[in-house]
């Protein structure tokens, strides 16, 4: 059994970072941030650009910046420079692996904890 109670005390602590991510961000922004909005947010930092208003092309994005970012660190994607409006250019390294639904949320959850613990 230990192998399950491993496991269960990784989510446990997962949650509890996601929880605590979460609510840095809702104490800057007002309201706790879903998976969508934090890559959002995380893709304007990187850029560099906050706006009052984006469209909706932007906001894609400004999330698929933020995506290549956070895996970049696990080596699927290299940050190639900048375009020149000031836009990072990821360039993919190898192929990010098929995950089920629930594999890809913890990624991506893993990934933002990573990344907000990190600045």
């Amino acid at each position: 059994m230990p192998l399950l109670n491993d496991k269960n005390e990784e989510e446990k602590s997962l949650a509890l970072r996601w929880y605590q991510v979460r609510n840095q961000v809702k104490e800057q922004f007002g309201e706790r941030p879903d998976i969508n909005a934090m890559l959002f947010i995380i893709g304007m930092n990187e850029v560099g650009i906050v706006k009052e208003k984006w469209e909706k092309e932007e906001k894609q994005d400004l999330m698929h910046v933020a995506l290549c970012k956070m895996l970049s660190t696990e080596g699927y994607y290299e940050l190639l420079g900048y375009d020149a409006e000031g836009w990072p250019i990821y360039e993919p390294v190898k192929g990010v692996p098929k995950l089920v639904l629930k594999e890809q949320d913890e990624l991506l959850k893993r990934k933002i904890i990573e990344y907000f613990e990190a600045l």
